[in-house]
């Protein structure tokens, strides 16, 4: 069911040496030219439409944890978190979007159901792993299993080629700035030429957010995009922690209050445009 949705104002440009001083703050990206699409003056919650992505499907689950627990189990868990969160604070029009399918047609999937929703924003849910080079071997209840504990922590990403680059960057600050005052560190590991084609550019090295910008889910979408990467399953230590109610609460919190910063007027962030 749709809704009416925001009613949508022209930008107006600020002084340039303003817009720079207000721009300062979101750390060293050089950000593109404001999209064709205005932004809304005024953010209602209630009517503000958040996509959740689960990532993943149940017929492909994306990575295996530690201890053989799929991925899309901690996604769909954390995401319907999320979603309970956002509804809590007056997002009433947050959906969340579960597809079906083998992997790569069940991205161009969501990219179709999430632009039939004429979402305002889209936030992907997922949790990370490594290349399969860097996996190693252990037992766990008598089965042998993979794990690596080289890596851990957060990541935040988005795409250069999403038609509202600008205004994801600034959501996916929010979000990662929020999981920084949860305590919790980004990884690192995606800027460095270990990680092989999944090496990515660091576009904030204080935040972690970082650039994917082929990822079909962040570019082809014709809302604002951002994947999150909450955590390492394969990391035997961050798994249990990630499977623990307390770091999902503190995760979902800080995506909460993100989404809530985000509709706060704009312009206490960027200015008037």
């Amino acid at each position: 069911m749709k809704s009416a949705r925001p009613t949508r104002l022209a930008r107006h440009r600020a002084p340039s040496k303003q817009r720079a001083t207000r721009l300062a703050a979101l750390g060293p990206v050089a950000l593109p030219p404001p999209a064709s699409k205005p932004a809304a003056a005024k953010c209602d919650p209630s009517t503000l439409r958040i996509v959740l992505d689960v990532g993943h499907t149940a017929e492909s689950e994306g990575a295996i944890s530690a201890r053989n627990v799929a991925e899309f189990t901690f996604n769909l868990r954390l995401a319907r978190l999320i979603e309970e969160k956002l509804k809590a604070d007056g997002f009433a029009e947050t959906r969340l979007l579960l597809t079906e399918g083998k992997a790569r047609p069940s991205l161009f999937k969501r990219v179709a159901a999430a632009n039939n929703l004429h979402a305002d924003l889209l936030l992907s849910v997922h949790h990370d792993s490594v290349p399969n080079k860097m996996l190693e071997d252990w037992e766990f209840e008598g089965q042998k299993r993979h794990f690596s504990d080289r890596f851990s922590g957060y990541s935040v990403f988005v795409s250069r080629n999403n038609p509202d680059f600008r205004t994801s960057l600034l959501f996916a600050e929010l979000v990662a700035r929020e999981m920084k005052a949860e305590g919790l560190q980004y990884a690192e590991q995606y800027s460095q030429p270990i990680m092989g084609h999944d090496q990515h550019p660091l576009l904030n090295k204080d935040t972690g957010v970082y650039s994917y910008d082929k990822l079909i889910v962040l570019r082809r979408t014709a809302m604002p995009a951002v994947l999150l990467e909450a955590g390492s399953i394969i990391n035997r230590d961050e798994e249990l922690k990630m499977d623990s109610p307390e770091r999902r609460n503190a995760i979902s919190s800080g995506v909460a209050s993100a989404v809530k910063e985000f509709c706060e007027p704009r312009w206490a962030l960027l200015g008037p445009l």
